[in-house]
Formats: structure tokens, C-alpha cells, sequence
């Protein structure tokens, strides 16, 4: 293995496993809800979950913005530099979680009323969420910390906090939901206490990792006005990205719930599997966001080109050795998932969309990681916007007699038209030698 395979695989291995704990983690929590006598626990943490997702995912510009602009200041030499970008996006998060804290009420209202879920389920989605949301600030502090280490080509200690973050979890599901019989609101609880685990984690890495920067000049950033401002439009175009591709989730899920339990159960169990594979494969798409990053920050276009190349090429292995394993053993997973006959019998015939998925989303996880990492983010925004309201719901529209397969058909559909538009942008700004126009 050359040098660059080498380090791509350094880069990737501790992402994929830590990236591929986060919906295992979610499968034990379905595995858990799924054995119970009801769906209806199952579909309030998918109702909850979902807009969960929709509001703190809605921040992930605080991981990818700053994996971009770390990396491309470590690229350049300029240690200090990615170290004041950890100090703002952390004080921005922190910032954004007491928002979220403050107005909590309103978000989820309107989240749920958006929605529309079944009124049994709301009402336990509800009470599941209002729990889930003490956790803000811990999950966007680690979002931060998170994006700097990837940019520093450190994809370790995010696997340690994420794994920690899994284990007390998994641990605490089932003592809250097997042995107190607390079912959805444990499965909350469980989660809060294992987030705020995980930024312990983020920070004590932090601590060991950080290299010290000149104090008036890092205090200074700090207390910059103007250089928020710089952060926050910087990161717009991925804030606005988010939400849309966040939007689709939740219009997937709600679309789901007006099909009935049964229907919304066995969809947040296939979609379990779908955000696995899509872990899977974005640790190769850290590593693109690390290396084409730090080798733009080097004004090093050649290089960048063939971190393209090789990440696109293990991306590509990743999707097709996911689709395998989807159709090999489709049934053992679903069996494990749960034992309600009525619910396995319905992912048996959605198992198609399952197989297929991974070999139409690759390119969109790579390329978005190509994307993050040279920090050139519109692209990511418009073909987003083009990829929903253009492709996706329209399809949708025109497939609602399908029933659920048209759902998936649409979702299927959307995910090829993101990896086919950013290919789309990626050979026009290389055509338009557009990489290295800004420093």
C-alpha cells in the first residue's frame, strides 16, 4: 500500500468505526423498542428522533466548517490560526445552545406540528424530545471539537468519544428501558447522560492535544466581532445545506407516519441500516475533507487531484461490499431488529431499497467531502436546494399511488441527483481551475 493509501486508511478506519457505532447504536435502541408489545414507542423515537436530528444536524456547520477551514490552516503552516477557528466555533456553539435551550418550546411545537405525526405518537415523541434537548450543549461543543481534530488528520479521538458516547448508552437503554420499564423516555435519558459523557471526552482530548497559541492574539479572535461574522458567513452555505438535507429525513419519516405505524416503524428500522452504510462510507469522506484541505492549504493542486482519486476509489469498494452485505444477510438483521411478524414482514418487501442505496449515494458522501474540506461550500447549498424541492419532492408527488415504495423510489432517486449535480460542480470549478482561487 503506497504512502497515500496509507494514510487515507489512517484517517478512515477510525472514522468508519466510529462512524458506523452511531446507527448501532440507533438499532439497539429500535432492537430494544421493536421487542416490545407495541410500535408505538419505536414510532415516538422515530418521530422524536427525527426532529431531534433535523435541529441539532441543523448545526453541523460547526463540525464541517471548521474541519475546512482547520485544515486548510494546517495546511499552510498556521497552527495558531486553526486554533482560534476550535476557540470561535466553540464559543459559537455554546452560544447557539443556549438559544436552542431558551426556545425549545417553540422549536419542537412547530417541528411537530410540521410533522404531523399520529396523536399517540406525538405524545410520547414529545415527551421524548423535550428530554433529548437538555443535551445542546454538549452536542454542539463536540460537534466543534470534533471538526478540528478532523482537520488536524485526527479521526482517533473522535472514534474514543463516539464509542464511549455508544457504550454508556447502549448500557443505559437497558437499564432504563428493560429494567425500569421507562421505554421511549429512557431511551432519552439514556442518550442525555451519554452525550454529556462524550463532550467530557471531547474536551479532555482537547486538553492533551492543543498547542499553545499566543494569548492576546487567540483572546483577541475571541472577542473579535467581525471575525464571527466572517465564521457565520462561512459556514451559511453549509447551515442552509444542512437543513435541507435534514428537511428530507423528516419529510421521509413524516410521509411514512400518514401510511400508518406499522409502515413508520419499519421504515425508521430500514433507515437504521441506510445511515450504517452512509457511516461507512463517509470515513472515506474524512479523509477527503482532511487531506484535499491540507493539500490546498499546501497550494498543492496536484496532490489534491489524486486525494480525490484514491478516496473516490475506497468510497466505491465501501458501497459495493454494503450493498453485498445487504443482500446476503438482510434477513438475519431484520430478524434481529424485532420479532412483530406484521413488521418483518414489510421490510422483507422494502429489502430492494436497502440493497440499492449505497451504490447510488457514494459519490454524494465523497464529493460533499471534497467539498468541506477546500472550504468552497455554495456548491454544496445550490445542488442541495436543486436536489429536494427539484428532484425529490416532485418524484414523490408523482409516486404517492406507489405507497411506501414510492417514498423510498423518491429518497432513492434524491440521494443519485446529489452525487450527480456536486460531480456536476466539481468538474466545472475544475475546468474553471477555481480550487486554489482563494487562499
Amino acid at each position: 500500500m503506497n504512502k497515500l493509501n496509507h494514510k487515507i486508511w489512517s484517517i478512515a478506519w477510525p472514522a468508519i468505526l466510529s462512524n458506523i457505532s452511531i446507527p448501532l447504536l440507533g438499532l439497539v435502541d429500535a432492537a430494544i423498542l421493536g421487542h416490545l408489545n407495541s410500535t408505538q414507542y419505536l414510532g415516538a423515537v422515530a418521530v422524536g428522533g427525527a426532529l431531534l436530528s433535523f435541529l441539532y444536524w441543523g448545526f453541523g456547520f460547526l463540525r464541517m466548517g471548521t474541519t475546512g477551514l482547520v485544515a486548510k490552516a494546517t495546511g499552510a503552516g498556521n497552527v495558531s490560526g486553526a486554533n482560534i477557528v476550535l476557540g470561535q466555533s466553540s464559543v459559537l456553539a455554546l452560544v447557539l445552545s443556549v438559544a436552542v435551550l431558551l426556545f425549545h418550546p417553540q422549536l419542537l411545537g412547530l417541528g411537530f406540528l410540521l410533522m404531523s405525526a399520529q396523536a399517540d405518537t406525538t405524545v410520547l415523541a414529545e415527551s421524548y424530545a423535550t428530554i433529548r434537548i437538555s443535551s445542546a450543549p454538549a452536542v454542539l461543543l463536540t460537534y466543534a471539537i470534533v471538526g478540528w481534530f478532523i482537520g488536524r488528520q485526527d479521526t482517533r479521538w473522535p472514534m474514543l468519544i463516539v464509542v464511549l458516547t455508544n457504550v454508556i448508552n447502549i448500557g443505559l437503554d437497558f437499564l432504563f428501558i428493560v429494567q425500569l420499564n421507562m421505554y421511549s423516555d429512557g431511551a432519552a435519558l439514556a442518550t442525555v447522560i451519554a452525550e454529556y459523557t462524550g463532550c467530557g471526552l471531547a474536551l479532555y482530548g482537547v486538553w492533551r492535544n492543543l498547542t499553545r497559541t499566543a494569548a492576546p492574539q487567540f483572546f483577541a479572535e475571541l472577542k473579535s466581532l467581525r471575525a464571527y461574522q466572517r465564521l457565520l458567513r462561512s459556514n451559511r452555505d453549509l447551515f442552509i445545506r444542512t437543513l435541507c438535507l435534514l428537511f428530507s429525513f423528516a419529510f421521509f419519516t413524516a410521509m411514512g407516519d400518514k401510511q400508518g405505524g406499522n409502515v413508520l416503524a419499519a421504515n425508521a428500522l430500514m433507515m437504521q441500516l441506510v445511515l450504517m452504510a452512509a457511516y461507512g462510507m463517509d470515513g472515506f469522506a474524512f479523509a477527503a475533507e482532511a487531506l484535499s484541505g491540507n493539500k490546498l492549504g499546501a497550494r498543492d493542486l496536484k496532490g489534491f487531484y489524486k486525494v480525490v482519486r484514491y478516496c473516490s476509489f475506497w468510497c466505491g469498494i465501501t458501497a459495493i461490499c454494503m450493498s453485498l452485505f445487504f443482500l446476503l444477510f438482510h434477513n438475519l438483521l431484520f430478524a434481529l431488529m424485532t420479532d412483530i411478524a406484521p413488521l418483518r414482514e414489510l421490510l422483507l418487501q422494502y429489502a430492494p431499497w436497502l440493497i440499492v442505496l449505497p451504490l447510488v449515494s457514494a459519490p454524494s458522501y465523497l464529493l460533499d467531502g471534497v467539498f468541506i474540506g477546500s472550504a468552497e461550500t455554495r456548491e454544496m447549498m445550490v445542488t442541495m436546494l436543486f436536489s429536494v424541492f427539484i428532484i425529490y419532492i416532485p418524484i414523490w408527488f408523482f409516486t404517492q399511488h406507489l405507497g411506501n415504495h414510492g417514498l423510498w423510489f423518491a429518497f432513492c432517486v434524491f440521494n443519485a441527483a446529489r452525487g450527480a449535480t456536486l460531480y456536476v460542480a466539481y468538474i466545472r470549478r475544475s475546468r474553471q481551475h477555481g480550487w486554489l482561487s482563494t487562499p
